[in-house]
C-alpha cells in the first residue's frame, strides 16, 4: 500500500497508484527520473470481484501475467473508474479496520500491503494519460478529480482507527519476531503515516488535509502550464536559417513542422531534445537567442499559464503543513528518512562541488571568448552562445566532432547495447514481441519479453517509448506498471522507457548525441532496478530519494565498454566500430564542459534547498527570489538554472523531488565510488564477483534494507566524496 503519498502530494498528478503513505512517490523526471506505477494495485490478488463493467477497472488478463488493455482505455471512463476504485479501497480499509482481532502483521499489514487492486489499475492508464498522451480533455478530468483523489487519501492518511492498528503492530511484542524485510514494511508503514499527519486532531487534521487538496491543484496546475508552452511556443525556420545544422536534425525539424501543419518549414520545438542540439550547433545567433528564450521562459511568460503566483502559493502552504508537524522548514521534514539526514549535509556536499564548478565555468567561458575573438566575432559570451562555443572549442582541442561521434550513435543499436549488458550483468535475455501480441498505448510503442538467460523463466517485460510528440511532456523518465513481489504469488514485472528522441524520416535511423545515449542508459538502469527485484512485498518496491537514481546513473558506465563500443557503437553507413582514436578522444573529453553541465545542475539543486528551508514570508516573488539568490550564490552570468523555478516541475509539478534535487549529486558520489570498484576489478567493468554483487546488494534487494549498509555490502565501506571530485576533474582536497 505504498502509493497514498503520491496522492496527498500530488493528487495523483503524476503516476499514483492508489494507497498507501509508506514511502514517498517517485515524481518523474525530466532527464532520468524514476517512477514506480505499481503497488499492491497491480501485484496483490483482487479482494474485490474479478469483473468490472468499466474497463479501467478490469483485472489484466491475458498472456505474461496479465497487461493493461489500452485499446480498451477511453477517457470517458476514467471519473467513474476513479470514483469506484476509491470506494472500493475504502471498503477494503473499512475490513481491516473492523477486525475484531487484535492488530497483527498478518491482518493489518499485509492487507494493508493488498489493498487497491483495481485502483491501482485505473492509475496505471492516468499515468500515461498525464505523461505519454496528454490532452485537454485529460486536463479537464485532472481539475474535476484533483479534490476528491486528495480527500480520498486523507481518508485513509488521516484514518485514526487504522493507524491504531499500525502503530499497535509497530509497537507491539511481534515486531521482534518479524522477518527483516517484514520489520521493514512495518518502519516504512509507520513513517509514512506518521509523517503525513495520521497524529493530528481536530482542526489541526481538518487544516491538513485541506492544505493537501489546495496543493494538489497547484502541482496540477504548475505542470499543465509548463506544458502549455511547450506546446505553443515553437519557432518555426525557412531553409535560409539552416547554418550549421546537422542534416539529420534537419530532417527531423521538417517532420516535426509537417506534422503541425507548417509543411516546408522546420521546427524547433520548445523541449530540451530540440532547444539542446540548435543551441550547439546553428549559427544564427539572433536564432540561438530566440530559441533559448523560449526555453527558459516556460512558465513565465505572463498572463494565465504563468506559474511565478502558483510556487510562491505552493512554498506557503507545504510550509505551513510541515509546522503542523513540529518541523521548522519542510526540507527538514523531507530529508529526515533520506541518506543525507538533514539539510545541512546536503547543502554541505552542494556547496563544496559548487566552488569548484564555478572555477571551471570561468575557465571555460575565457577559452570560448578566446576563440570567438579569433574568429572575428563581435560578441560577449552569452547563455545562448555557449553550448555553440562549448562545441567549437571541444572540436578544437580534442579533434572531436558531436556530427562524427553521433555517426556511431544508432537508436536501435544503443538498445541492443543496453540488452547486451543487461545480459553480461544481470543474465538477463530480450525478445521483441510481434505487433499486437499485447496492448500499446501508441503505435510507436514496442514492446520485448525478459527473461532469465539460464532458466528461460519470465521476468517480464519491456515497455519502449522512444519518440517526442504533440501531448507527450519533455526528457526521459521511466515507470513501471506492475513490480516483483510474492504475497500471493510470484509477480512478474511491466517496465517502461520513455523518451523524446527526434523521430526521423521514414525509414531513417535515428542518430542521437553521446548526452543522450548515456541518458537512454540511465533510464534504462532504472527498468533494470524494477526488473531485478526479489522483494516479497509491494512497498519495498520503493525507493529514497537521494538513493534511487544511483543504480541509473551508475549504468550509463557501460555506454563506452569495449563490448559495447566492438559490436553496438558502428557506422551507420559503414557498419564499421567506432575507432579506438575517437573512443580516445571522447575519454579525453570526459570532463570537458563539467562546469556548465555541474554548475547548471547544482543551481538548481542549491536554489531547490534555498526554497525549502526559508520561511515564504521572507521572499520576494519567485523571479526576484530566484535572481537574489544566485546572485549571492556567485552564479557566472554565462549560464542558467538547468530548471528555471517556473518550469522546475521536479519540485512544484509533485513533490517527488521537491526539497530532493540535491539526489543526483548524492547519487553521483555513490556511482563514482561504484565505478573505481569496476576499474579496480580483474575483469573490469564485466567482473563477475563485482558484478554478482551490484545485482546482489544495489539492484535486487530494492528498499528493503537501509541503502547506506546495502552499499557497505557492495563496496565494504562508505562511499567517498573525493571519487565524485576525481570523476570530474576537479581538485581533490583532504
Amino acid at each position: 500500500m505504498r502509493k497514498l503519498m503520491m496522492i496527498t502530494a500530488s493528487t495523483a498528478a503524476l503516476f499514483a497508484a492508489a494507497c498507501t503513505p509508506a514511502q514517498d512517490a517517485a515524481e518523474t523526471d525530466e532527464t532520468s527520473a524514476m517512477t514506480d506505477t505499481t503497488d499492491t494495485a497491480a501485484n496483490a490478488a483482487d479482494t474485490a470481484p474479478a469483473t468490472f463493467d468499466n474497463p479501467l477497472l478490469a483485472e489484466w488478463t491475458g498472456p505474461y501475467g496479465g497487461t493493461p488493455d489500452f485499446d480498451a482505455a477511453s477517457l470517458d471512463d476514467l471519473s467513474a473508474a476513479l470514483r469506484e476504485g476509491m470506494r472500493l479501497n475504502l471498503a477494503e480499509i473499512d475490513a481491516i479496520t473492523a477486525n475484531p482481532e487484535p492488530a497483527t502483521f498478518a491482518n493489518t499489514i499485509l492487507e494493508l500491503e493488498r489493498a487497491g487492486a483495481p485502483l491501482g489499475r485505473v492509475f496505471s492508464h492516468w499515468g500515461i494519460w498525464s505523461s505519454n498522451m496528454s490532452s485537454p480533455e485529460f486536463r479537464d478530468i485532472q481539475r474535476e478529480m484533483s479534490g476528491e483523489l486528495s480527500a480520498f487519501s486523507s481518508q485513509i492518511t488521516q484514518n485514526e482507527e487504522l493507524f491504531g492498528r499500525v502503530r499497535a503492530v509497530y509497537e507491539g511484542e511481534e515486531m521482534a519476531t518479524l522477518t527483516p524485510a517484514q520489520q521493514r514494511v512495518v518502519q516504512l508503514t509507520y513513517d509514512g503515516f506518521a509523517r503525513n499527519g495520521a497524529m493530528l486532531e481536530g482542526e489541526a487534521a481538518e487544516r491538513y488535509a485541506a492544505i493537501n487538496a489546495r496543493l494538489a491543484e497547484l502541482h496540477r496546475t504548475f505542470g499543465n502550464n509548463v506544458l502549455n508552452d511547450e506546446e505553443n511556443y515553437v519557432t518555426y525556420l525557412s531553409e535560409d536559417q539552416l547554418a550549421g545544422l546537422p542534416a539529420d536534425f534537419v530532417a527531423a525539424s521538417a517532420a516535426a513542422a509537417a506534422t503541425r501543419d507548417h509543411e516546408g518549414e522546420y521546427a524547433i520545438i520548445n523541449t530540451r531534445s530540440s532547444m539542446d542540439p540548435f543551441l550547439t550547433f546553428s549559427d544564427e545567433r539572433d536564432l540561438r537567442e530566440q530559441v533559448w528564450n523560449n526555453y527558459y521562459s516556460r512558465g513565465d511568460n505572463g498572463g494565465e499559464y504563468d506559474n511565478n503566483a502558483v510556487i510562491s502559493e505552493i512554498l506557503q502552504l507545504r510550509h505551513e503543513r510541515v509546522g503542523l508537524l513540529g518541523y521548522d522548514n519542510y526540507a527538514s521534514w523531507r530529508l529526515e528518512n533520506r541518506m543525507a539526514g538533514t539539510p545541512e549535509r546536503a547543502q554541505a556536499l552542494m556547496e563544496g562541488v559548487w566552488t569548484a564548478a564555478v572555477a571551471r565555468i570561468e575557465e571555460e567561458v575565457a577559452d570560448m571568448q578566446a576563440l570567438a575573438d579569433a574568429n572575428g566575432d563581435d560578441i560577449t559570451i552569452q547563455p545562448w552562445d555557449y553550448r555553440y562555443y562549448a562545441e567549437q572549442v571541444r572540436s578544437a582541442r580534442y579533434d572531436l566532432d558531436s556530427e562524427e561521434v553521433k555517426q556511431y550513435l544508432q537508436l536501435d543499436n544503443l538498445r541492443e547495447g543496453m540488452f547486451y549488458v543487461a545480459g553480461e550483468l544481470f543474465g538477463f535475455a530480450f525478445r521483441e514481441l510481434p505487433e499486437g501480441e499485447v496492448s500499446v498505448w501508441h503505435p510507436t510503442v514496442r514492446v520485448w519479453e525478459v527473461t532469465n538467460r539460464e532458466t528461460g523463466a519470465n521476468v517480464g517485460l519491456w515497455y519502449l517509448d522512444p519518440f517526442a510528440r504533440q501531448g507527450k511532456r519533455s526528457g526521459a523518465w521511466a515507470n513501471s506498471f506492475r513490480s516483483h513481489t510474492t504475497i500471493d504469488g510470484e509477480t512478474n514485472v511491466l517496465a517502461t522507457n520513455n523518451s523524446n528522441f527526434v523521430e526521423g524520416a521514414p525509414g531513417e535511423p535515428v542518430l542521437v548525441s553521446f548526452d543522450d545515449a548515456t541518458t537512454f542508459f540511465h533510464e534504462f538502469g532504472h527498468a533494470l532496478h524494477t526488473l531485478s527485484s526479489n522483494v516479497d512485498y509491494p512497498t519495498l518496491n520503493g525507493g529514497v530519494r537521494d538513493y534511487t537514481e544511483f543504480q541509473s546513473q551508475l549504468l550509463e558506465r557501460w555506454v563506452l565498454t569495449d563490448p559495447v563500443v566492438n559490436n553496438f557503437l558502428t557506422h551507420v553507413e559503414t557498419g564499421e566500430p567506432m575507432p579506438q582514436a575517437l573512443i580516445d578522444r571522447i575519454r579525453a573529453a570526459a570532463n570537458f564542459n563539467q562546469g556548465f553541465s555541474t554548475g547548471e545542475y547544482l543551481a538548481s539543486a542549491l536554489m531547490d534547498m534555498v526554497y525549502h528551508t526559508t520561511d515564504p514570508a521572507e521572499m520576494s516573488d519567485p523571479d526576484t527570489f530566484e535572481r537574489e539568490t544566485l546572485e549571492r550564490l556567485g552564479m557566472p552570468s554565462e549560464i542558467v538554472m538547468r530548471h528555471r523555478s517556473p518550469h522546475f516541475g521536479h519540485i512544484f509539478s509533485g513533490e517527488g523531488y521537491s526539497a530532493g534535487y540535491y539526489g543526483y549529486m548524492w547519487a553521483d558520489v555513490l556511482t563514482a565510488d561504484a565505478a573505481e570498484a569496476f576499474q579496480d576489478a580483474p575483469g573490469g567493468f564485466y567482473d563477475p564477483e563485482v558484478s554478482a554483487r551490484l545485482v546482489e546488494y544495489l539492484f535486487a534487494p530494492r528498499n528493503s534494507m537501509d541503502p547506506a549498509e546495502a552499499y557497505r555490502l557492495f563496496r565494504g565501506r562508505d562511499a567517498e566524496v573525493s571519487a565524485l571530485m576525481r570523476d570530474r576533474g576537479f581538485p581533490v582536497t583532504e
